[in-house]
């Protein structure tokens, strides 16, 4: 009796003992879920990142225009401790060492966190402008990968990347899909699809949880949203308010960027009124030269003249330009003046990066006594 006793009490003080650890192993599992901290995002409305204090999830909301689904990253730390409920779409382990990107947008936020030596390959090399990462690639630090929608899979697979940074217009992109089939995670960057200068800029945040560098991402990013409303204050000063003609012909049409774009809030932000300010829509409008010339014909300024570096390209062209005001006064502006030295054009990566910049370029050109000297770094007036 004694023996069925002691048996039947082991039996219950193991049973409390597995419990007990069972209970401790849930608890241990959902501790990292439950730490959670959202991190503010001032301006960009594509992606959001949550901070648990093993991991990061970021929320891709919109990785192109109409996407059905977000996707779920979870960037991880090392022995971090995964729920097994959680749910996402790819993983990395963080911080990364090697990195490939797709975007030349992209190669300013990797130099801002100090993080250039991380990037290993990249389709199209030429496009690339920045001088610190220019070194990287002469001394063959960086691979060519071949063309953005059509990645070189052979010399990626051997250069072994920890994640592909890559970007798309539609979710029909096969190269990327295959590469996350050979084991390598491809996360989407949707910076191109903000709608606001600063909301572009703050995806540094994005790749600062990369290399779990969100502190630094964000005091970068706090730097810049200073100088652009420094920018935007100077400007309300203004005792004029210019008349802004925008975009350029290609074959029959004219090309512009709608009331409701990033480009038109530089404007805007610049006190400057663009001539279409009062149209909504994605991408850019087409309108007939007629149209335009009866719009702006009389306009101030014209900025970003498409490709065009000379007066005499523009003639070339067509000589209908030389019925606008802004051609005959000389006031036509364009940023495919200020290349690389391999020829790309600086404004195209660094301009989403760096929006205080492009701020200051455009109050300079409107409203140049408010910024006396000041050498532009992106808008350059037209050559003859």
């Amino acid at each position: 009796m004694k023996n069925k006793f002691t048996w039947i009490l082991n039996f219950v003080i193991l049973f409390l003992f597995l419990t007990a650890c069972k209970n401790n192993q849930n608890e241990q599992k959902t501790t990292s879920k439950k730490l959670e901290t959202a991190l503010e995002l001032s301006y960009a409305k594509s992606f959001s990142i949550k901070t648990f204090n093993d991991f990061y999830l970021i929320e891709l909301k919109s990785p192109w225009p109409n996407a059905k689904e977000p996707f779920t990253y979870l960037l991880f730390k090392e022995n971090a401790q995964i729920p097994e409920d959680l749910e996402y779409d790819q993983k990395v382990q963080i911080p990364v060492k090697k990195m490939v990107v797709t975007s030349t947008t992209h190669i300013p936020a990797l130099e801002a966190l100090n993080e250039e030596n991380s990037l290993i390959g990249f389709p199209g090399l030429d496009y690339i402008s920045s001088e610190k990462t220019r070194k990287l690639i002469n001394s063959g630090k960086i691979k060519e990968l071949g063309k953005n929608e059509n990645i070189n899979t052979e010399i990626l697979i051997d250069l072994e990347p920890e994640v592909v940074i890559g970007f798309a217009i539609d979710a029909n992109n096969k190269t990327l899909e295959t590469i996350q089939k050979m084991g390598i995670p491809v996360m989407y960057n949707g910076d191109w699809t903000e709608k606001t200068p600063l909301g572009k800029a703050e995806w540094i945040k994005f790749f600062g949880a990369f290399y779990d560098k969100l502190a630094e991402a964000e005091e970068e990013f706090e730097s810049i949203e200073k100088a652009y409303k420094e920018a935007k204050d100077l400007a309300k000063s203004a005792r004029n308010t210019p008349k802004v003609l925008s975009g350029a012909m290609y074959k029959d049409q004219w090309y512009l960027p709608y009331g409701n774009s990033w480009h038109a809030q530089f404007i805007k932000d610049a006190n400057a009124n663009y001539v279409y300010s009062d149209t909504r829509g994605n991408g850019s409008m087409a309108l007939s030269f007629e149209s335009v010339l009866e719009k702006a014909q009389d306009a101030d300024f014209w900025i970003s003249a498409g490709q065009f570096t000379s007066y005499s390209q523009l003639l070339e062209e067509s000589e209908h330009y030389r019925q606008f005001e802004v051609f005959q006064k000389k006031n036509v502006y364009s940023v495919s003046l200020t290349k690389g030295e391999t020829g790309g054009v600086i404004y195209f990566e660094l301009g989403p990066q760096r929006p205080d910049l492009v701020l200051k370029d455009l109050v300079a050109i409107f409203h140049p006594d408010l910024l006396p000297n000041y050498e532009t770094t992106f808008f350059k007036a037209l050559e003859e």
